[in-house]
């Protein structure tokens, strides 16, 4: 207990810290904002290891698209890759729920980056215009994040991915890169963290825009959750 408290205190006072002072940046080039993206995920990195002596192991760098356009797909199971994958992949665009946006500091910088937003579960004039967002936000070479479970979902829990990724696939036309995390081991969606474990994230190989996007779906469903299978 007394470690999940200094987690949260450290953790959450180190956000907040990095929100303010990148708060001029609001007004300055993306570039800047994006690199503080970059330091909150550092900064959870470093809370894990130091607090709660928690590894993060990285399979299948080589895997890493480098010279084309792409799209991620990636495995949701807690509030911890949405800082780190800033790390790893080149200051990704992320479709998120549209009520994130709604938060103060926090939403603005998400409308500063580029975030896309979408309303859950909801037929709307901006759900359905969002594809041509994404088109346009392909253009500059930041590679977009969909999680393809649509929220966080327990370690051992395996919903069928939804009909989004589909679309981005088919309107996109570029390679798709899985990415499975266990994070929901370490860091749940709901309940304590847990100390002295790993947290693996799994870069697989990317499956190719030569699908239709009904086989796309089950692919990449199959591809990310074998390999949760394999990591948890």
């Amino acid at each position: 207990m007394l470690r999940n408290l200094l987690f949260s205190v450290f953790f959450f006072s180190g956000i907040v810290f990095i929100s303010i002072i990148f708060l001029p940046t609001l007004i300055l080039p993306r570039s800047l904002v994006l690199f503080g993206g970059k330091l909150m995920g550092y900064w959870a990195s470093f809370c894990l290891r130091v607090i709660l002596s928690v590894k993060i192991e990285i399979l299948g760098e080589e895997n890493i698209i480098k010279d084309k356009k792409f799209f991620i797909a990636s495995s949701h199971q807690s509030m911890f890759e949405t800082f780190y994958l800033q790390i790893i992949f080149n200051s990704p665009i992320f479709i998120l729920k549209r009520e994130l946006m709604f938060i103060p500091i926090f939403g603005w910088y998400l409308k500063k980056i580029g975030s896309i937003s979408i309303k859950r579960n909801k037929i709307t004039k901006d759900n359905l215009s969002f594809l041509d967002d994404i088109k346009k936000l392909i253009k500059t070479n930041r590679p977009l994040i969909i999680f393809p479970q649509g929220t966080r979902t327990k370690p051992e829990e395996r919903p069928p991915f939804k009909r989004g990724v589909a679309r981005i696939y088919e309107t996109l036309k570029v390679s798709c890169q899985p990415v499975a995390i266990n994070s929901g081991y370490v860091w749940p969606k709901n309940g304590n963290k847990k100390p002295n474990k790993k947290i693996i994230i799994s870069i697989l190989p990317p499956i190719d825009y030569d699908m239709k996007k009904e086989e796309f779906t089950i692919n990449l469903e199959k591809t990310i959750y074998s390999e949760l299978n394999r990591i948890n």
